[in-house]
């Protein structure tokens, strides 16, 4: 911005009747996104969305790190068609998944698609349930966590539960018991950013593999049971959390749709606590995990 030839700062004080003279900068090119190719199986898809079991290792969405290896790269190099999306950066994706977090995933091809199903999650009209493996004991089962999660004040890549962040509501029920740990039926209420990691710790039943949030690991463990918790630690080959069913109304034709994902077979040696679980070949649907309807 110029005055009479000359720059002016924010804070110049212009006398009637000067010209301002505006330089706009040209208009951002659209972002393209480099297409990619990774094995995906999809569970259902149609014109308007496509549910996939997203495999652990891979980032949802392009960002610093990953600009072109994410799972929007490898749905552009199938040629999935995607919607624009509600954020940029981000065509086609209504919610996401951890990197390191397997499971059933939805995206939108239509924008119409992506508004309505964005609506439906705000409305809590989209059910999305987890397994989860956790150290210790859940004190009650069912139980509501409801715990507020904001950016960590000196980790920036981590949350925490802290007084002022963002209102978050996590649905947990005990599956099965083990001698150091409990399978966890997570449901839910909201959708923050590492939201079931964060809530689980919070409560003292961090997720076992869990890097960030395990605060001790099998370090918890009583000292005469620690050379067992260090070998199942030792079998979790990332955190024990998985998406395993997702129900909702389709956002076009109004049929239900009900998903549901299997235990993944990189986590199967992690239930080696229960030698009787780990022989079968379906453990969730074996404990009635699909069941429940809490």
């Amino acid at each position: 911005m110029t005055a009479r030839g000359k720059p002016l700062r924010a804070s110049a004080v212009l006398e009637r009747g000067v010209e301002v003279t505006v330089a706009l900068p040209d208009e951002a090119a659209p972002r393209t996104y480099a297409p990619a190719h990774a094995e995906l199986r999809f569970v259902y898809e149609d014109e308007h969305l496509a549910v996939l079991d997203k495999p652990a290792g891979l980032v949802v969405h392009p960002g610093p790190g990953h600009w072109d290896d994410t799972l929007v790269n490898v749905l552009i190099g199938r040629g999935t068609a995607l919607s624009s999306g509600s954020t940029a950066g981000r065509p086609g994706i209504v919610h996401r998944l951890d990197r390191d977090t397997s499971g059933l995933l939805v995206v939108a091809k239509s924008d119409l698609a992506h508004r309505r199903l964005a609506g439906a999650i705000e409305r809590r009209a989209v059910t999305r349930v987890y397994a989860a493996i956790v150290w210790g004991h859940l004190r009650k089962s069912p139980v509501d966590i409801e715990a507020p999660i904001a950016r960590h004040p000196k980790e920036r890549k981590r949350m925490t539960v802290a007084e002022g962040g963002r209102h978050a509501v996590t649905h947990a029920s005990l599956v099965a018991r083990f001698a150091h740990t409990d399978l966890l039926r997570i449901r839910l209420g909201t959708g923050r950013t590492h939201q079931i990691r964060v809530h689980l710790a919070h409560v003292g039943c961090p997720i076992v593999g869990d890097r960030e949030y395990t605060f001790g690991g099998s370090r918890r463990v009583t000292p005469s049971a620690r050379m067992e918790a260090e070998r199942l630690e030792a079998l979790a080959p990332r955190q024990l959390l998985h998406a395993a069913a997702l129900s909702f109304v389709h956002p076009v034709t109004n049929v239900p749709i009900a998903l549901t994902s299997e235990w993944p077979d990189d986590l199967r040696p992690a239930l080696a606590e229960d030698a009787n679980l780990l022989a079968q070949r379906n453990p969730l649907q074996y404990l009635g995990f699909f069941a429940s309807d809490d």
